[in-house]
Order: structure tokens, then sequence, then C-alpha cells
């Protein structure tokens, strides 16, 4: 299964539009990908989902998380890095068992001009951390609210090419 986690819980983001993009993409290829949203974490994760607790809300991301054996994270630059959210995530979910020996894709996306590259980079540590398997072949999008057509597509041509050239590896990854 293939989970593709939006890494931030800001709602409209366009980080919830890349991830649409991929799930379509994904599903006219026949490959069917679930989206898991920081934006469904447990509103008071740090108290009831953190050292050992679990709570039924995120027992469900965590069936989730469980279930998968490919993630692609969608990262938005969060000062530099990637979004506090999504580390909170990490960190609740069951270790080593969660991600450990799985693989991942990773997209770094910016309203700047480097596409997330330093926070792509530090969640590279972590997914290396968690023995969780990065496919080196990494994206960047920058300048990212430019990307996107009338119907919410990203429709450059160099994006496209390497968001489809990254999706074909990943499904043989």
């Amino acid at each position: 299964m293939i989970t593709i986690i939006l890494s931030t819980n800001r709602p409209g983001s366009s980080t919830q539009k890349v991830a649409l993009y991929y799930q379509k993409k994904l599903r006219e290829k026949g490959i069917e990908a679930g989206i898991l949203s920081m934006a469904q974490l447990p509103p008071n994760i740090l108290e009831t989902d953190l050292y050992g607790k679990r709570s039924a809300e995120f027992q469900v991301l965590q069936d989730i998380v469980s279930a998968t054996d490919k993630f692609i994270f969608i990262i938005p630059e969060y000062n530099g890095s990637f979004p506090g959210a999504l580390k909170v995530f990490i960190d609740a979910c069951a270790f080593p068992a969660s991600f450990y020996e799985k693989k991942t894709a990773l997209v770094g996306i910016s309203s700047g001009k480097y596409g997330n590259i330093r926070g792509i980079d530090h969640f590279t540590g972590v997914c290396h951390y968690v023995h969780l398997n990065v496919m080196p072949l990494k994206l960047h999008i920058p300048n990212i609210k430019t990307e996107f057509d009338e119907h919410g597509d990203l429709f450059k041509e160099d994006t496209v090419k390497f968001t489809d050239e990254q999706m074909e590896k990943f499904v043989k990854f």
C-alpha cells in the first residue's frame, strides 16, 4: 500500500494540491494511494500520543502507517526545514515498526526559489534514523504557487517530467 503524507496541517495548502496531483497521476497508472494529512492529527497530540501513550484518534492513523509499505512525503518548507507537525507525527508513530525497512519518496516544495532543499535534507536524516529507505531521486519544486493550472494540476513541462519520472521509479523501488 502507498500512502501520500501531506506534511502540513495548513488548510488549503499547496502541499495538499501536490498530494492530490500525485494521487491522481498514480491512479492513472493503475495504482491506488491514500492520503494521510497532518490535519488529521489529534489537536492535543502532545498530551495524548507521545511517550508510549496512544489515543483512539491517533490509532486510526497508526493503523494506516502500519499497513503502508511505501510513503510519498510532500514536504513544504517551514523556516528552512520541514513542518513541526510532521516531526510530532513521526515521534508519535510506533517505533521502530512504523517505518522500519519500508520505502519512501520525498518531494520538497516552497514558495521561494529552492524547493525546500534544506528541509528535505533534514527529513532524510530522520528517515535514515527510523530505517526508512529513501529513494535517491528527491524532487524540489520551487515557486510552487506558479506551478498549478486552473484545475489544480502541475503543468510546467519540467515539473511534470520529473514528477512522472519520480513516480515511475518509485513504483519499481
